[in-house]
């Protein structure tokens, strides 16, 4: 089984396990990723963290599998379907986090980096593009001139990089990771939701604005904004259930 799954305490953890190819995906394993994610949010999950196995996130797309466009068209639906599900996800990332990799990272939410983390999009050495979704993350998240960088020459950046441009939330290894997530399950569900549905979205895009708006409204009329003022009030906890 290349992915590996397990949910407890609300947080979904999918591990890519193909150590054999530092986790680079094939067509296969990127169908049972996206199975994986599904099946995490309707079991529950209020976070969902993706790693990888043996020092490595993902090295990539296996490239002995990679031999024409459509998979590039199934990787722009996962990655699509991952960064917009209604739960915080972040990526715990150590090791090589290339091309496909670095495409996971950026759909996450939320960045934990290892000391020992090198990211690059090397497709100007195969001769491959990227899409749109993925340039336009990449220079938002790191940057346009490491974007640039990392596309154009094929420089691969390391941790401190991605600290010192942004890109990184956190620096440490999956047990971080974890801290963020179980500080996320914690918080008001339709607010998480809600709020990823707005950031990024430009004004002129009337239709999501409109969704955005609409997560907004539910929001202020939810049983969760009656939970969390009371919960301010007697100074305890709020306990959100996502009504």
């Amino acid at each position: 089984m290349p992915v590996l799954a397990s949910l407890a305490d609300h947080v979904a953890v999918l591990t890519l396990d193909r150590p054999e190819r530092r986790n680079a995906l094939t067509l296969d394993a990127l169908d049972e990723l996206h199975a994986a994610v599904v099946e995490s949010v309707d079991a529950g999950a209020r976070a969902l963290v993706l790693t990888g196995a043996d020092g490595h996130f993902c090295a990539g797309a296996d490239l002995t599998e990679l031999e024409d466009v459509s998979f590039t068209q199934r990787l722009a639906e996962v990655l699509e379907h991952l960064a917009g599900i209604p739960v915080t996800t972040i990526a715990a990332v150590e090791g090589s986090c290339l091309g496909l990799g670095m495409q996971l990272a950026l759909a996450c939410d939320v960045r934990v980096v290892a000391d020992t983390a090198r990211f690059g999009v090397p497709v100007a050495k195969l001769g491959l593009m990227v899409d749109h979704w993925t340039l336009d993350r990449l220079a938002r998240f790191w940057g346009e001139g490491a974007a640039r960088h990392m596309v154009l020459t094929a420089a691969v950046l390391d941790a401190d990089d991605a600290w010192r441009l942004g890109f990184a939330q956190e620096r440490g290894d999956l047990d971080t990771a974890m801290g963020v997530a179980a500080r996320a399950t914690g918080l008001a569900p339709l607010t998480q939701a809600g709020s990823k549905q707005g950031l990024g979205v430009e004004r002129t895009d009337d239709e999501s604005v409109s969704r955005y708006e609409a997560a907004f409204a539910r929001a202020w009329s939810s049983d969760d904004l009656a939970e969390g003022r009371a919960a301010f009030a007697e100074r305890r906890e709020p306990r959100f259930t996502g009504a």
